[in-house]
């Protein structure tokens, strides 16, 4: 049986480059693949091994003094999540680039929400405002009803989009993310900009998913694997409410664009995958076509 453990943390790394190693060094021992970034700022990453070895990374991982409290995101898996091990060291483990405005979550974020806390608030009708901090194309195929889309093309697009959102500095407002980590320090970057009344959804929509399939979360949720997107809805409860970008039918099909140069990832229902070609749009349709 395949686990995909999905974790992050926000602390000061003083050596990214050792701590990369042994990472590595680890994951490779137990056979393990996926994505970690490490940085000065903590780590993120997604792994997938069968059960004994992802029980022996968390072990291993949670043994660290920095790492003691990290919370580990636990899914099904396949063996195939992943093609390979990949472990960087960048400047964020999540790219945000907000510079001299950066923020050090251990310092400045937002209160954490968690996920039964945020359901009692939508059932019991308390005023606030869902702030969806993920891509566009990943809020496309399912999101929080009623929550306000940022429209980011990249985490670091949030400064030139905060601008949606002025009207809320002084209301309830909650940012959130698949597991955490761009809330984290996307609700502390609203704090620096103002804004009052600050939470944050604790573990991120996946958390809220499984403990609520198909509430006021709807449709898929978009993950950064193979399996692209996931629910944990019971059978025939699913809502779709992606929609092709092609005719508007529902669907839950992502393509990336054909012109490489563009590769933009969109959704694309069955019909029009088979009579069109898969551009994003004409324009990238006309220079594809034009070099034919």
């Amino acid at each position: 049986m395949f686990k995909i453990l999905l974790y992050y943390k926000y602390v000061l790394i003083e050596d990214p480059e050792a701590l990369k190693k042994s990472q590595r060094e680890l994951c490779e021992w137990l056979g393990l693949k996926g994505r970690i970034i490490v940085a000065s700022e903590g780590i993120n990453g997604t792994v997938e091994g069968d059960e004994s070895s992802t029980n022996e990374y968390m072990k291993v991982l949670s043994s660290d003094s920095r790492f003691a409290d990290i919370n580990f995101k636990i899914d099904e898996g396949t063996g195939e999540a992943f093609p390979k091990l990949s472990v960087k060291v960048r400047k964020e483990i999540v790219s945000a680039h907000l510079g001299d405005e950066d923020v050090k979550p251990w310092e400045t974020t937002g209160k954490y929400l968690s996920a039964e806390e945020l359901h009692k608030w939508v059932k019991e009708g308390k005023e606030f405002t869902i702030v969806d901090m993920r891509n566009n194309y990943e809020y496309k195929i399912g999101h929080f009803e009623g929550s306000v889309n940022m429209k980011l093309d990249n985490f670091r697009d949030l400064p030139k989009a905060l601008s949606k959102i002025e009207s809320l500095k002084d209301k309830t407002v909650v940012p959130i993310c698949t597991g955490g980590v761009r809330c984290e320090k996307a609700s502390g970057y609203l704090i620096k900009k103002g804004f009052k009344d600050v939470y944050q959804l604790h573990n991120g929509i996946v958390d809220y998913m499984k403990k609520y399939p198909n509430e006021a979360f709807k449709g898929k949720l978009y993950v950064f694997d193979k399996r692209i997107a996931v629910d944990f809805d019971e059978p025939g409860k699913h809502t779709v409410v992606g929609k092709c970008d092609v005719c508007s039918e529902p669907t839950e099909r992502y393509v990336n664009c054909r012109n490489k140069e563009c590769n933009a990832h969109f959704l694309i229902c069955d019909i029009c995958k088979a009579e069109k070609d898969v551009f994003c749009g004409e324009e990238c349709r006309n220079t594809i076509m034009t070099k034919v």
